[in-house]
């Protein structure tokens, strides 16, 4: 079973098909009500939404995922029946499996209850029409640009080794990102703003801090970049510590910050490895959509 624990909670979408043909006197007993079994139709509905709900016990590999919602339509033809499913979640992870299941399952009912009066029906198939929701619905981007400054004294000072700065160029990396190494100061209220500073000079996408975002007497990141920010951003701020604090209740006290300086998204981070895997997680690809919103390319993608 694949973790999926790192995901972010999206809504997900996923349509389906099945297709049942049958011989057109099969389809004129349903019309007249004269199926052997009463009307297959609403027992086929049923038996899609049971399979829908319960696909992890029949596809072992699938996660439980939380349904918020199975609809089931018939569309009758002279010698076919098509059963489409749709299915919605808001998880960590897809719900096409769902859907396939359902419409299978319901084909199969269909099959059942009318199996006495026709043996030359047949599934022709069982297709995802589409899926949307999680990283594969985020618009494709070109790369971008970022800076890391890394705010913490041992690490200025050489008796530290800087984990988290390198883990998050590593990271940026590796979601396209122009990040060279990371630039280590103090936890100095003018050497963070004027690091700050000089990385925004060249206007890259994202400047990322880490450390000083805590309660200790040295903490001071909010504040040296505070007046930087041309306007805050706080629904990055709400969905970091969100994500953050559902899985290490300590999240509640970093005093992270974000916000827009020019045409740079600032984001000032907590200093441990931990805070920044889960930044890289919950920000990206998402977060990119607010370079191409600063350059003109709109809300659309």
């Amino acid at each position: 079973m694949r973790d999926v624990s790192a995901k972010v909670d999206t809504l997900r979408t996923a349509v389906a098909r099945a297709v049942l043909t049958a011989a057109p006197e099969t389809l004129d007993a349903i019309h007249e009500g004269r199926a052997p079994k009463g009307d297959p139709l609403p027992v086929a509905k049923v038996a899609a939404i049971q399979a829908a709900k319960n696909t992890p016990q029949i596809i072992p590999y699938c996660h439980s995922v939380p349904l918020d919602y199975v609809g089931v339509d018939f569309e009758m033809a002279r010698d076919s029946i098509t059963v489409t499913v749709e299915v919605k979640a808001i998880y960590k992870t897809g719900v096409e499996m769902e859907a396939l299941t359902a419409a299978a399952a319901a084909a199969l009912n269909l099959y059942d209850l009318l199996k006495i009066i026709d043996d030359t029906m047949e599934i022709q198939g069982v297709t995802l029409l589409s899926k949307t929701g999680g990283k594969s619905n985020v618009p494709a981007s070109e790369g971008f640009s970022a800076r890391v400054v890394v705010v913490s004294d041992s690490a200025a000072d050489g008796t530290r080794e800087d984990r988290s700065g390198a883990l998050l160029v590593e990271g940026l990396r590796e979601h396209g990102a122009d990040a060279p190494a990371p630039v280590i100061v103090p936890d100095d209220a003018e050497a963070i703003r004027a690091a700050v500073l000089e990385a925004c000079h060249d206007a890259p996408d994202f400047v990322f801090t880490t450390g000083g975002t805590g309660l200790g007497p040295r903490d001071v990141t909010p504040e040296a970049v505070a007046d930087l920010f041309e306007q805050d951003l706080p629904g990055v701020e709400d969905h970091l510590r969100a994500y953050s604090g559902r899985r290490i209740p300590l999240a509640m006290l970093s005093r992270l910050r974000a916000g827009r300086r020019g045409r740079t998204i600032l984001v000032c981070l907590p200093g441990s490895p931990g805070a920044v895997k889960d930044a890289l997680a919950a920000l990206f690809p998402y977060i990119r959509h607010a370079a191409h919103v600063m350059q003109g390319g709109g809300h659309g993608g």
